[in-house]
């Protein structure tokens, strides 16, 4: 059957837009219409703020079996046990060092620009939620009560715990284990069948989550803030841009920005849900499109959404700071680094989601200095604005801890790298949504259904210099 196919003036075949990318145009115009409503009618998008949190709700629904799966798979498949405790090694020695400095710079900007200073709120309220944990409390805590309570109880840790378990007794179980690894690989295109149909509800969640936080805080409550948040933006920013960024390009050889870039449309998704566990699967899909292996993604990826939170680091050190100033309390430098130890313990419990950087704040002071707790009631109007900063901050240096790990440990292949980055080997969506077909079986499906044909124009033009090479006269052997 021959049909033809529709070209530009060049020759070229137009490219038409797909379903996934009106997606994310739809959540940009989400976020616009919720901060319209947010000035506009405070008292109606107040109401809406059950949207935003019921679409949260529902990826964070999918976190562990998300995280199971992508354990599971990645460990089972390792045909040494020796190659899983290199790479968590590596990757918690990492992590420690990077959050250990997010804190430090946090520090350091914050007796740089003094927030805070000139406030008067000793007055002020806050209502911690739950009870400060202490170390011990906390190792104990990875432990679940039963097997299957680590899938209901909230606790990445928990989940990483049972599927480490679950992955080194399959790897040691041989060919029976394979099959078991194959059928969780089966269950794992179920889990993302249905992610990719939530996430259909981001410009919904989206728009309803920002409307309540404008609608609620107002311009004004903004402004008042605005120093706090400037600075905490700007640190952020030079963290990603200079620490981040050049960590990549010595070790790895790759722009920070072209991985940004390559990593857009997650970071639209963060920015609507001000949250990274919602960028979280499709981070590990991208990741191992990227060229890092699976166990190298299934290990640190899961594992930095609890233990590199550089985002999160930096934002309890200057919000400490900015608190204990405007109360007219201000810590010395001794206080200073006691907070900061005692935060590189507590900031390992705010796992990427909406508003747990606040709690995790609040339950530091609690503990180390419970005198300013009820300063935390001040912040709490722009810390959804300052979360969405968090969270981009937590997913970038996760992103560019897997690739390092990777690099480190030779389980990455650059030359697919600097190809995917190129944009000349771009992500198949299909990966996310479950569909597990290729592009061809696709193709040939939109043809059958006599719809019009798109095709890959940098993948034909290979083919045509392919096939030119081919007929091109040989030399002599």
């Amino acid at each position: 059957m021959a049909f033809s196919l529709r070209t530009t003036r060049d020759g070229r075949i137009p490219r038409r837009i797909d379903r996934n990318h009106w997606l994310y145009i739809a959540v940009i115009v989400a976020v616009a219409l919720g901060i319209i409503v947010g000035l506009a009618a405070p008292g109606i998008a107040v109401q809406l703020e059950p949207v935003g949190k019921a679409f949260v709700n529902l990826i964070k629904m999918m976190i562990a079996p998300v995280i199971f799966c992508t354990i599971v798979v990645g460990i089972g498949s390792i045909a040494k046990a020796a190659t899983v405790g290199k790479i968590g090694g590596l990757a918690m020695i990492y992590f420690l060092i990077m959050s250990s400095f997010a804190l430090v710079i946090g520090l350091v900007v914050g007796n740089i620009i003094h927030p805070g200073e000139g406030l008067d709120i000793g007055s002020s309220s806050y209502q911690v939620e739950g009870e400060a944990k202490s170390t011990t409390d906390f190792v104990l805590g990875i432990i679940p009560t039963t097997f299957f309570s680590a899938f209901t109880g909230g606790s990445i840790l928990q989940v990483l715990f049972v599927a480490l378990l679950v992955g080194f007794a399959l790897q040691a179980m041989g060919e029976r284990g394979a099959r078991i690894v194959e059928s969780v690989r089966s269950f794992q295109v179920l889990v993302f069948r249905i992610l990719g149909m939530i996430l259909w509800l981001a410009p919904l969640g989206a728009f309803g989550a920002i409307a309540a936080v404008v609608g609620k805080t107002g311009v004004q409550a903004i402004f008042s803030l605005g120093i706090l948040m400037f600075a905490f933006y700007l640190t952020c920013f030079l963290f990603i841009s200079i620490v981040l960024g050049t960590l990549l390009l010595v070790v790895a050889r790759i722009n920070i920005f072209q991985l940004m870039k390559y990593l857009a449309r997650e970071y639209l998704l963060i920015v609507g849900t001000s949250s990274s566990e919602a960028a979280l699967p499709r981070l590990i899909a991208k990741m191992e499109h990227l060229g890092v292996t699976k166990p190298v993604v299934g290990i640190t990826v899961p594992t930095g959404y609890s233990f590199n939170l550089d985002g999160t680091a930096i934002y309890l050190t200057m919000a400490s700071l900015f608190i204990a100033s405007a109360m007219g309390q201000p810590m010395a430098l001794g206080e200073q680094i006691g907070l900061m130890v005692f935060m590189i313990i507590a900031s390992k419990g705010a796992a990427g989601v909406t508003g747990a950087g606040l709690a995790t704040l609040a339950g530091g002071l609690q503990a180390y200095r419970p005198d300013l707790v009820d300063g935390v009631g001040v912040i709490v109007g722009i810390d959804r604005f300052m979360s969405e900063a968090r969270a981009v901050t937590n997913f970038t240096g996760n992103a560019v801890a897997t690739v390092l790990i990777g690099t480190w440990t030779k389980q990455y292949d650059a030359s697919r790298g600097r190809e995917v980055l190129a944009g000349r080997l771009p992500f198949d969506e299909a990966m996310l949504t479950g569909d597990g077909h290729g592009p061809a079986v696709s193709a040939a499906k939109d043809v059958a259904a006599g719809d019009e044909v798109t095709v890959d124009t940098q993948a034909l033009d290979a083919f045509r210099a392919r096939a030119a090479a081919g007929a091109a006269p040989k030399g002599d052997a």
